[in-house]
Order: C-alpha cells, then structure tokens, then sequence
C-alpha cells in the first residue's frame, strides 16, 4: 500500500446503513480529511461532509506522497517542448517522476473492485481528472510562459480516469461538478446500485442476483431500457455451472447501463409501469393528478423526486410488494442531497 494511504476503511466491506449498503469511495484528501493543500488548509466540501456518514473512504494526496511537504510553493503543468510536465516555479523543481511513480503505484495497487467510485479535488494540477489549465513554455525554460495555455488532466486525476471510469466503467467526479444537482444525483444512483451489487458478489448466490435485479427494475428501466434487457437475459441464462462468470458478466453489463444519466423520456416509462401497479385502485381525480405531475416534470416544471414519492406513498398506501421492494423509490440514504442546482435546465 503507497504509505499516505489512508488504511482505515479501505478494503472494508459495504456495512448496512439504515437499510443501505455503505459504497466504498476514493476520495482526494483534502476535501475535509486532512490539512494538506498547497497553502496548509483544509477544503470543507458541503457534500463530502454529507457523505461521510453513509460511506467507507480511502484518501490521499498524491503531491504530499510525492515528497512535497506541506505548506508547500504551488506546482503546475507546463507543456515544455513536446511533453508535459509537473513543475514547482518556486523551486526550478520538475516533480514528474515522482507524481508518476505515486500514480503507477496507486493503479498496479488498486484492484478493480476495491473502490465504488471516485471524488477528486477540481482542477488541481495532480487530482483534476479535466479542465486543468495546461500552461505553454517557450521550450527552454518551464518559467518562461507564453500564449494563453489550454486545458487538461491533472497527473493523478487524469490516470484515474482513463484506468477506473473509461476502463473498469466507474464513477468519477470532482467536487466542483457535483455541485450541479443532476451529476451529483447520478452519481450518488451509481456509488449506491453498485455498492448493492458488491453484496451480491459477497452472497455469492443466484438467488441474491435474481433479487438484485428485481428490486432494480423499474430503476434499470428508468435508465436503459436495452440494459435492462441484457440484465434480465444474463440472469435468466444462468446455469449452476458458471456463477462466477454470470456475475462477471452482469457487473459489465450494469456498469454500461448506469454510466448515462435517465433521460426524462426513459424515466417517465419507468414511472408509467410503476404507475400501473396501483392506477387502478386510485380514484379517476387521482389518476388524473398523477398524470399532470409527469407532464410538469416533463416540462421541468418539477424535479423528479416529487412523482417518485408520490408513487413511493401508493405503495405504502396500497402495500403493494413489487413497489415497495424497487430501488427507484429510494436509491440512496434521503438527506445526503438536496434540491439545490448550480446548472442551468436539464442536459439530459
């Protein structure tokens, strides 16, 4: 294990919380772990802090592993010639080997399955995983700085990125996009189903799968109709021979099926087949009040938490099992997330 790991959580089972498995999640340190930012301070993140209670971390910062102290002069990309480099302007220092030893350390360390998903610190030059500002040397010295530079990954940031989310299908995000509430609701839909499916693997029985998928359909419906499909067909083709290789296969196919937020589209089909579990025991001004709150959210007149709890008190009214036992009335702990959106309308 790199030594600046924190080792208090990591490999931990998901715990029970309430009722929801607990993901574990990598997440840059100094969103509220530890004082090691450039200038010695702590980055007291609003959502990370309501997200401690709920999950398991593993934190660290790969700058202070790379052997900068703390406080510690700013370090930035500079495009020197044809490659990029990690340079310390103060210092004349070029830290590159040393972030690329800590990042090639972390990847051949970190198994697949280990982490639920990732948070980075936004925009840093070692933790950014996009938009990091890249500045343009004259080729002789990193300090001389000319044009106006472009944008990029950070060193570490951009490594997890290309090893976790476009290779192994999982989350990554950076404090400053989870501020938009549509990435951040995804997000936590994504750390939750898969932290659910991890119990699964730890059952390791056909039948936690068949209940996986089950408590999961109306969500998976909501997100990818096809996948949903694909789910539904790995599972029925399951024989006692080859369990390992039908929960390889299904963890492949969910995380595809999860990697897109729902369109509205999609998630106003789920909610109609919910809906159809119970219409029939509402009055016609009821069924007709439900129909008007899919129109509104259709026109983002509303968010969609307000027709998944009404169809979530149906359930309880009707005590209706299938509905009640569906992941999409209630995909992560309430109270981690609120109805609040830096982003501007819905880009989905």
């Amino acid at each position: 294990m790199l030594k600046g790991m924190s080792p208090e959580s990591v490999n931990q089972k998901p715990a029970s919380a309430g009722g929801f498995p607990r993901p574990v999640l990598f997440i840059s340190r100094c969103l509220g772990f530890d004082s090691c930012r450039y200038n010695g301070e702590t980055i007291r993140d609003p959502f990370v802090e309501k997200l401690k209670p709920f999950v398991e971390t593993g934190t660290l910062c790969p700058e202070v592993e790379a052997g900068l102290g703390v406080p510690r002069a700013p370090v930035r990309i500079v495009l020197h010639g044809d490659r990029p480099i990690l340079y310390q302007p103060a210092t004349g220092k070029d830290i590159t080997p040393d972030m690329l030893a800590v990042t090639e350390a972390f990847r051949n360390e970190t198994q697949a399955g280990e982490f639920d998903g990732f948070i980075l610190k936004s925009r840093s030059p070692s933790c950014g995983f996009k938009d990091v500002k890249v500045y343009k040397s004259d080729g002789k010295d990193p300090r001389n700085i000319s044009g106006s530079g472009s944008r990029g990954t950070g060193f570490f940031g951009g490594a997890i990125a290309e090893t976790f989310m476009e290779k192994f299908g999982l989350p990554v995000e950076d404090e400053g996009r989870l501020l938009n509430f549509t990435i951040r609701e995804h997000f936590l839909l994504r750390i939750f189903t898969l932290a659910r499916f991890r119990m699964v693997k730890e059952s390791n029985t056909i039948q936690a799968l068949i209940d996986f998928h089950t408590d999961n359909k109306l969500l998976f419906l909501g997100m990818n109709e096809g996948g949903m499909r694909e789910l539904g067909r790995i599972t029925a083709a399951y024989n006692k021979k080859n369990l390992a290789d039908t929960l390889d296969s299904y963890e492949k196919e969910l995380k595809k099926t999860l990697v897109k937020p729902p369109s509205y589209k999609a998630m106003i089909n789920s909610l109609q087949h919910a809906f159809g579990h119970v219409s029939r025991d509402l009055l016609p001004k009821e069924r007709g009040f439900f129909l008007n709150l899919l129109e509104e959210y259709r026109d983002e007149r509303i968010p969609l938490s307000v027709p998944v709890k009404l169809i979530a008190s149906y359930a309880v009214r009707f005590d209706n099992g299938y509905l009640l036992r569906q992941n999409l009335l209630s995909p992560y702990p309430p109270g981690i997330t609120d109805i609040t959106d830096s982003g501007k309308g819905r880009d989905y």
